[in-house]
């Protein structure tokens, strides 16, 4: 019976169909990499329907450390442009483009983007650390993206890229970026009343992940438990974190998700302070599912915790 003419003809209407209906099939929109799950979310509010963004490194995983994987060259291969963090923060994304072989994405290509372009980076240095000595944060702090106002910056480098590879949708990448930063302005507002009440009040954290974000809002971040970026404390580190934390009344301890409990739990029982968790990335908590919800987020955290217990 299947063979009849008319089955055939009814099996091969349906996969038309099928395709026709499917983005993923028809391979219409752009394949776009992204090293970070922020510079995904902030691709996908320039690119709206015409892209399908990808990014390499998982939520709460820390990007310095991340190690390539061979379907990460296949990804690479299919994509007309890639999004990278840049000042030195993803630094292994160098030797995976060569590795891919695109020209088009590689430095200087239309295809390229390094989202830091424009970024007025905070604590520049030009320090190297050797092997077992933590990571330096490369040339400055990466985490360029806490403050939400530098997503202008981030955006407008986004777009440019795509308006390179796919000039005749230049227009309506502009106006997806225009409506996305309307939008971002009011939140900023938003975000910025309801943490005034905490403008000037010391925190510590775990990692200096935080400098961007704090300047934005007016944070104090008093120190971190880490030595340097990528060392853990020492007890006599942590020791002098507790001095510090009961001579400034330091009331919270930040860390993010996948950093380790126990260094933040006794230097919090031992002054009284409340453990604050926070998201430095999409994906970094559950309800941090994009951009603006990272920032509703984190900021509903910390109001929670500044409240009197």
């Amino acid at each position: 019976m299947w063979r009849h003419p008319f089955f055939i003809c009814l099996w091969l209407a349906s996969v038309s169909a099928l395709v026709q209906s499917s983005p993923a099939l028809t391979q219409d929109r752009i394949q776009v990499i992204t090293t970070t799950t922020d510079l995904r979310s902030l691709t996908e509010m320039v690119g709206g329907d015409l892209i399908d963004a990808v990014n390499l490194v998982p939520a709460n995983f820390d990007a310095e450390e991340y190690q390539a994987k061979p379907q990460d060259v296949l990804r690479l291969k299919n994509a007309r442009l890639v999004v990278r963090v840049g000042l030195d923060y993803d630094l292994w994304f160098d030797r995976l483009l060569q590795t891919a072989d695109a020209r088009d994405i590689q430095r200087g290509g239309a295809g390229y983007v390094d989202a830091s372009f424009g970024i007025a980076a905070l604590e520049v240095r030009g320090v190297s650390v050797g092997p077992g000595d933590g990571h330096a944060h490369g040339s400055a702090n990466p985490h360029y993206w806490l403050d939400p106002k530098n997503a202008e910056f981030i955006t407008a480098n986004i777009l440019a890229g795509l308006a390179r590879i796919d000039p005749a949708n230049s227009s309506r990448y502009d106006a997806n970026r225009q409506a996305f930063l309307t939008r971002l302005n009011h939140k900023i507002q938003e975000w910025e009343t309801r943490l005034a009440p905490l403008r000037g009040m010391p925190i510590i954290a775990y990692h200096n992940s935080w400098p961007y974000f704090a300047r934005r809002f007016r944070l104090d971040f008093a120190d971190f438990l880490e030595i340097k970026p990528g060392v853990p404390p020492t007890p006599s580190h942590l020791a002098g974190i507790i001095q510090t934390m009961r001579k400034r009344s330091v009331r919270m301890v930040v860390r993010e998700p996948h950093e380790p409990e126990r260094d933040v739990a006794f230097v919090a029982q031992k002054t009284g302070a409340s453990v604050v968790v926070l998201a430095a990335t999409v994906g970094g908590l559950p309800a941090a599912r994009d951009y603006f919800s990272l920032f509703d987020t984190n900021v509903g955290a910390l109001i929670d915790a500044a409240r009197p217990k």
